[in-house]
């Protein structure tokens, strides 16, 4: 009997050096905002090459406190992609704007900046694009967009920590960027967790004291806020594995490189547009068979995911409030035959040669 093996779709890494620091940040008796979150705000700020760095208790609330510090609300229309986790559309809905869908590049999976363009209207006050997967979003039409109709432009960067667009690292390219720091992304806190980064100390300042229930110093209230804050353990977590970032992406951007090598001609494989530094938070492939191939893995241990089976335009929890009759063919395609393979930091090599064995195995039965 053939031996199997079981790859997990992502790990999260950990060594004795993360756990020292966590023990560390337990004992020194303070756990909110304290100085380790002061550090990792600033080391943040410093990889995305951008002055102001904000931590909040996750990437959908990084996305939430950016609409509501850009003044937001409604009667406003925010034009983003229906292909993303619904967290980049529901804080539109949670601050009483309306969400516009635009349709997605076949090649990146990320806003079309053409249909962009065609879904600006009067009431449109942002554009959040999706750098979806790891890869950036076209940014230079969009940013011209934005300047040519005074819009915002809110990079959803969720998935893209260290990516870049034309030399650049997203998240200091729109207004303001989001990043999450959930479990499965390029890195992380353990647990919840977001961060906003933006070069206006206005917008800084409104972040911080919009998930700190409103204030700059204790028990002085000068605006309504949340409370959505970041604690010591996640920033030293952060801390750490924001310093480990750079070899991950390289490990990932190695083990992309090696399955799009032995599956080309096979399937549909990711591809790397000339301006953009892929970092693979998913290694996605495309196949009409998808659902077909996924249980055919699952049976050799195989961990896959779907990112995303039902686009958020057809979400039951979207269709309450609004119900957009528009068609968005690319991402409706991409809906039905998008698959996620393994990959993690430490993934080896292996793994994704197995992995590939068993693909290739499916399509030649």
């Amino acid at each position: 009997m053939e031996s199997k093996l079981t790859i997990p779709l992502s790990k999260v890494y950990m060594d004795d050096d993360i756990r020292q620091a966590v023990l560390e940040a337990l004992d020194s008796g303070w756990y909110i905002l304290g100085e380790n979150v002061i550090r990792f705000e600033q080391k943040f700020a410093d990889f995305c090459d951008i002055k102001y760095a904000v931590c909040c208790s996750s990437g959908t609330a990084a996305i939430f406190l950016s609409l509501l510090a850009l003044g937001i609300g409604p009667e406003d229309e925010v034009i983003v992609p229906s292909f993303s986790f619904i967290a980049t559309t529901s804080p539109v809905l949670h601050v009483g704007a309306k969400p516009v869908f635009a349709d997605i590049d076949l090649r990146t999976y990320t806003l079309d900046p053409d249909d962009v363009e065609k879904k600006v209207s009067k009431r449109t006050k942002a554009i959040i694009p999706v750098h979806l997967y790891g890869h950036p979003a076209n940014m230079d039409p969009i940013m011209d967009i934005a300047e040519e109709n005074n819009l915002f432009v809110i990079e959803d960067a969720c998935q893209s920590h260290g990516a870049e667009y034309n030399g650049r690292k997203v998240g200091g390219i729109g207004h303001i960027a989001c990043f999450s720091f959930y479990p499965s992304k390029n890195m992380t806190v353990c647990g919840d967790g977001g961060i906003v980064t933006t070069g206006d100390e206005e917008i800084a300042m409104k972040i911080q004291m919009l998930r700190n229930h409103g204030r700059r110093k204790k028990y002085v209230h000068e605006i309504l806020g949340y409370n959505l804050r970041f604690n010591e353990i996640q920033a030293v977590i952060g801390i750490k594995q924001l310093d480990k970032l750079p070899s991950w992406i390289n490990n990932r951007r190695k083990m992309a490189r090696t399955y799009s090598d032995l599956l080309k001609g096979v399937t549909t494989t990711p591809i790397e547009e000339s301006w953009a530094k892929h970092v693979y938070h998913l290694y996605v492939i495309r196949t009409k068979e998808r659902d077909d191939l996924k249980e055919h893995l699952q049976k050799y241990g195989i961990s896959t995911g779907i990112h995303y089976p039902i686009p958020t335009h057809r979400q039951p929890a979207i269709l309450r409030y609004l119900n957009p009759k528009t068609t968005l063919k690319n991402t409706e395609e991409c809906a039905e035959s998008v698959l996620s393979l393994p990959i993690y930091s430490k993934q080896r090599m292996s793994e994704v040669k197995y992995v590939c064995e068993k693909i290739i195995d499916f399509f030649e039965t």
